[in-house]
Formats: C-alpha cells, sequence, structure tokens
C-alpha cells in the first residue's frame, strides 16, 4: 500500500484556527472520524479565507470549488481534545489554490493529520476554472506568517 506523504509548506502559513473535538465528531473506533475531519479542515479553511476578506464564494469576484482532497493521518484524536489547525497556501500557480492544513494537539503540539485541498477558481457564467485573480494572490502574500 502506498501512502500519502504530505510536506507542510509551514513558511506558506497564513492563519490558526483553534477548534475542539466535539462528541458528535467521534466514530465507531472512539476516535476523530474521517467526515468530521473533513468538517474541521472546511471550518478552519473558511475561517482563515474569511480573516482576509476572501470568502471562498465570493473570491474576487469567483467561487471556488474543491477539486481534490489528500490527507495523511499522523495520530489520533479524541473528544475533548483542543486542537490548532494551521492553514498554509503556497503562492498561486495557473488555475488552482493549494491549501495545506495541519491538525495538531494544541497542548501538545503533536500532529493529528496533514492535509491538501485544491480548489479552482470558477467562473460563474462559463462554469469553467480561472486564472487565480491578482488581488487573491497578494491578500495571500501579505498574510503569510510562517
Amino acid at each position: 500500500m502506498e501512502r500519502v506523504k504530505l510536506d507542510f509548506p509551514a513558511e506558506a502559513v497564513i492563519h490558526r484556527h483553534p477548534l475542539t473535538v466535539r462528541v458528535t465528531d467521534m466514530n465507531y473506533g472512539r476516535h476523530l472520524g474521517h467526515d468530521a475531519l473533513v468538517s474541521l479542515l472546511h471550518e478552519a479553511r473558511t475561517q482563515a479565507f474569511a480573516a482576509l476578506d476572501l470568502p471562498e464564494w465570493d473570491m474576487h469576484g469567483y467561487p471556488t470549488v474543491v477539486a481534490d482532497l489528500a490527507v495523511q493521518y499522523q495520530s489520533e484524536a479524541r473528544w475533548p481534545d483542543a486542537l490548532t489547525i494551521a492553514t498554509a497556501v503556497p503562492e498561486p500557480q495557473g488555475k488552482a489554490l493549494t491549501i495545506y492544513q495541519r491538525i495538531y494537539q494544541a497542548d501538545s503540539q503533536q500532529v493529528v493529520a496533514t492535509a491538501r485541498v485544491n480548489q479552482l477558481l470558477i467562473d460563474v457564467t462559463t462554469g469553467r476554472p480561472v486564472e487565480v485573480p491578482e488581488p487573491v494572490k497578494q491578500a495571500l502574500s501579505h498574510a503569510r506568517c510562517g
């Protein structure tokens, strides 16, 4: 079995968001379930972009869609663990925003999971991806906190 290997670009961090594992996030193995992890990632990603006045539904005139998602699990999280999700966005190339997220335990800094999401900005009239607008690139560049 080939495992996903994701290199988290710490120098491209734009936001850190605290979250707590809820009871409803637990799966039958009594740890954070995959579906809940994806929801936590989405929450943190939305908060990161909102902090830059770049809501996912209107990034300078374009909504975004998720093209793909990869997750590498590194340890377990359980209720009521306090987590931090760091969101990193390297300089966009072409028509995709590649967003990395690292979830870690807030107290020990132990990594729970690393994820990569590719998002496309879509022209609503054609339904086709567009180049990432320069104002989006500039907002991301100014936000990187390393």
